[in-house]
């Protein structure tokens, strides 16, 4: 995708409006109205068949009468003329068009989809961007354009706002304008036929006037290009959605009128989160959010102290904020002690205990504004605080706006968070100005301040989970390939065997109790024999998820007489439960005493929109244990490392975290199996462990199932790609050594450093064009932690001395035109060849992604460069007003 024809369209010189009349109740009126009153000042093109003027403006018969080719196209017309009008607008050269919903809504379900296929076959011909159907189209304010059949105007922003939603089309812009709030655009999707919202945020990303990116999403068509898109936009500017869909009444409504797959709402959740994006739950939030990330600091911890004027008001925030998982700091000593000399002779009322400071902070209703300023800078200046919220309540005898203007200044200089709440209609608003002016956020409520704290804390661990690029496989195993291949190959398609199953977790090193299937009381009872006494006895059946809810399981069996009496009855015991249910024998366990392990279940499900997603929770047989509470399992979307597997485990909250007697790493070790045995068997569509024990010893797989689909390829769907381990190369360079050429991971970023610090000032210069004395942690988490779908980096390394050599780079344009390259090898590495392996690395690494072609550039007296490049096969012409050669190579 070329973003030249989505800045011409969203910044149109000139707009035709196709089959717009002056008939009351139609578009045409309301868009010549808005795009008049916008202050457009290019020419505007009515197109229609029988009209000669429209609002004083003449009317053009056709498109190829028109004095002008238009940047930007409106289409009113009736859905049967659209691919036509498409197509003759594309070949005109128009950059895109806007197409509302004029007549869809009367169309057959099948003359809708004819239509818009042939839409989008006549857009494809000719490169024109169409935005919609259905779309209420988009204001640019800064560019004084109002395309759109809005009824009011949008100030100019910082802001992008982009919405499915009609009705929250004009809900938000009239909630804006009546609250101040500007806008860089405001882009209504409609239903999305060329482009959606992966397409929009590439463009909002690389536009300079935008700040921030809101969004309304209703479902996703595209999801690959969306994480990929996300990631990227969420990496610059903070991102923030607002999803429709929580609960299963809401998603079978957007079920009823989305043309595609709405998929689960906690896998949207589990992608917004891996994006680097923040989830709000109502349209305040969503601007509340935007406001409090644009005008904070970023946190450096999540530890809060809440400094408040009234016991009771704060002792409420404090509920609110520990409900909200909110982790409050604990003071010091010396910070105690200095606020107490706060008090001086008037201690805190009704304090009967020593050491009457705690958190909330709690000053008295009438504290004036030094004592305030006082507090603010002790705990400003206190170790293990990483935010403050101040809070005022009215009070006869203390002026709220001086307290305001105190606080203020007593925060100006701080790197900390200071937010604030003043309470009441003029005890706030007098506090606005002043916070205002002084850039700290403030809030009607202590629920508003609270909340939009906490969001920060989430938008936080979102920007964390963002630079996790996991590897296909952890380090800390090496399974079995060969043989889980094997199981694969045996089995076509459908439930696998419990043996097979059996078979892929041992291939993976997962843990198993021992094992075995009968089909005989007889048989299950010689079995048990030669496990050893005492045996758990279960019902094989592909039709129980879980055999101990309907009676299908018996345990502590000490003899083969018991295990033969409840192997008979046992058929009997689950029939009654589940009649329908289809018995194919028996599961003889040796029993594995693990009594202070917890249980849990690990699944990798298939969503429809965004593929895998593995989730972790309570083991099933628990769920009747806890009628009265809420134990939906966490959520998360592969690949998965050691990282994101602790995030999962931590979401899912059914293990302490901090206690000795569970064996985390054991248990998000396992997670990080399950990813890479969903990654290397692609037709495996369904797996579960349920129950997991989990203890001090580690993981032991009490049940467990899968299931194939033999046209399903589970690396096609997943959101996410993963390190591409096909890529890896060993070579061998002039001086004998053997290197291994690799993609580069997230692991890299210490051996990258070392790296870095080994380079000369003139290879620096060469490669970053100046001369630098050390990269910023922001620029070398860019450099280590990529989307390899749009960008790679081949780092050779000397796996011996765990060293890093060289690395050369390739970032992609968004239509896989053109990569540019950059490359630096370790000075005493050269000489070696090695330069010319890693560039040809990357040539045929973009030969093969389909790139056109290659391009670079390097300083004019980096003539070693410029020969490299040219044995290459790159033509090298020099730019003497840059300094530089330009390096490009068609592939």
């Amino acid at each position: 995708m070329n973003l030249a024809h989505l800045h011409t369209m969203f910044r149109p010189t000139s707009i035709a409006l196709v089959g717009a009349t002056e008939e009351e109740g139609t578009p045409g009126p309301v868009l010549l109205k808005n795009i008049r009153e916008s202050q457009f000042i290019g020419p505007i093109l009515p197109i229609h068949e029988r009209l000669t003027e429209l609002g004083g403006l003449p009317v053009f018969k056709n498109i190829d009468t028109l004095p002008t080719t238009p940047d930007l196209a409106i289409l009113c017309s009736e859905p049967e003329s659209l691919p036509q009008y498409i197509r003759a607008l594309g070949q005109r050269g128009v950059a895109g068009a806007v197409v509302l919903g004029c007549g869809f809504s009367e169309l057959l379900p099948e003359d809708k989809a004819r239509i818009e296929n042939d839409m989008l076959i006549a857009s494809r011909e000719t490169g024109m961007r169409l935005l919609g159907p259905g779309s209420m189209g988009f204001l640019t304010p800064r560019a004084g354009v109002n395309a759109s059949l809005a009824h009011c105007d949008a100030q100019p922003g910082r802001i992008a706002f982009v919405t499915q939603s009609d009705a929250l089309f004009t809900t938000i812009l009239d909630w804006a304008q009546s609250n101040q709030l500007g806008f860089s655009n405001f882009i209504s999707l409609g239903d999305k036929l060329d482009f959606g919202f992966g397409t929009v945020l590439d463009y909002l990303n690389a536009d300079p006037e935008t700040r921030a990116i809101l969004l309304y999403v209703e479902d996703i068509k595209n999801a690959r290009h969306f994480m990929s898109a996300a990631r990227a936009a969420s990496r610059s500017k903070p991102v923030i959605v607002l999803k429709a869909g929580r609960t299963e009444q809401a998603r079978k409504e957007l079920a009823r009128i989305a043309s595609g797959p709405i998929g689960l709402d906690a896998v949207y959740d589990a992608a917004f989160r891996r994006a680097g994006m923040l989830r709000v739950s109502d349209t305040e939030a969503l601007f509340d959010s935007v406001e409090t990330l644009a005008r904070t600091k970023p946190l450096k911890g999540e530890r809060l102290a809440i400094l408040v004027n009234g016991l009771s008001p704060g002792l409420l925030t404090l509920d609110r904020f520990i409900e909200g998982g909110g982790k409050l700091a604990e003071l010091s000593d010396e910070t105690k002690a200095a606020l107490s000399d706060l008090y001086g002779d008037a201690p805190m009322l009704n304090c009967r205990a020593d050491g009457c400071v705690g958190n909330p902070i709690t000053l008295s209703p009438n504290a004036p504004p030094e004592r305030y300023a006082q507090a603010v800078k002790i705990l400003l200046k206190a170790k293990g605080i990483d935010a403050l919220l101040v809070m005022h309540f009215p009070s006869a005898l203390a002026d709220g706006r001086e307290i305001a203007k105190a606080v203020a200044k007593a925060a100006k200089r701080t790197r900390r968070l200071v937010f604030c709440s003043w309470i009441g209609g003029a005890n706030a608003d007098q506090a606005q100005e002043i916070f205002n002016a002084a850039g700290l956020p403030i809030y009607a409520t202590s629920d508003k301040a609270i909340r939009a704290y906490l969001n920060l804390i989430h938008y936080r661990r979102n920007q964390e989970l963002l630079v996790q690029t996991p590897a296909s496989l952890p380090s800390e195993f090496e399974p079995d390939l060969d043989a889980a291949q094997r199981v694969i190959a045996t089995h076509g398609t459908g439930q696998l065997p419990l043996a097979a199953v059996l078979e892929l977790l041992r291939a993976y090193r997962i843990p198993i109790i021992e094992t075995r299937t009968a089909s005989t009381p007889d048989e299950a009872a010689s079995i048990a024999q030669e496990l050893g006494f005492p045996v758990a006895l279960k019902i094989l059946s592909p039709d129980l998820a879980c055999k101990s809810r309907v009676g299908g399981v018996i345990l502590d069996l000490d003899s083969a007489e018991a295990v033969k009496a409840a192997a008979k009855s046992l058929p009997n015991r689950v029939l009654n439960e589940a009649p329908h249910c289809a018995i194919q024998g028996y599961i003889v366990q040796r029993m594995g005493r693990r009594p202070k392990a917890r249980e849990l279940a690990l699944h990798v499900d298939y969503d429809p929109v965004f593929g895998p997603y593995i989730s972790c929770g309570r083991a099933r047989v628990l769920a009747p244990l806890f009628p009265s509470q809420s134990h939906s399992p966490a959520v998360a979307l592969p690949p998965l490392n050691m990282a994101l597997a602790r995030e999962l485990v931590t979401r899912a909250a059914v293990l302490p975290l901090d206690d000795s007697r569970f064996d985390i790493s054991a248990l998000c070790l396992t997670l990080c199996k399950l990813s890479q045995l969903l990654l290397d068997l692609p037709t495996l569509q369904h797996i579960q462990i349920d129950p997991l024990c989990v203890d001090d010893h580690g993981v032991l797989a009490l049940d467990a199932s899968a299931s194939l689909l033999a046209d399903f390829d589970a690396s096609d769907a997943l959101a996410i790609r993963p390190y591409p381990r096909e890529l890896e190369q060993l070579i061998q360079i002039r001086s004998g050594k053997t290197l291994l050429i690799r993609p580069i991971t997230p692991e890299d970023e210490p051996a990258h450093w070392d790296f870095i610090a080994k380079l000369s000032a003139e290879d620096l210069r060469f490669r970053f064009f100046g001369l630098i004395q050390t990269l910023p942690r922001a620029e070398m988490i860019r450099l280590t932690q990529i989307d390899y779908d749009r960008e790679m980096a081949f780092i050779a390394i000397d796996r011996e001395a765990s060293e890093t050599l060289g690395v050369v780079r390739g970032s992609t344009s968004l239509d896989n035109q053109e990569m540019e390259f950059a490359i630096i090898i370790r000075s005493d590495i050269k000489r070696q060849g090695l330069g010319r392996i890693l560039l040809q690395k990357l040539i045929d690494y973009a030969a093969a992604r389909g790139c056109a072609r290659i391009i670079g550039q390097t300083l004019i007296d980096n003539s070693a460069m410029a020969a490299l490049a040219t044995a290459l096969g790159f033509t090298v012409s020099r730019n003497y007003d840059d300094g530089v050669f330009e390096l490009s190579r068609d592939l």
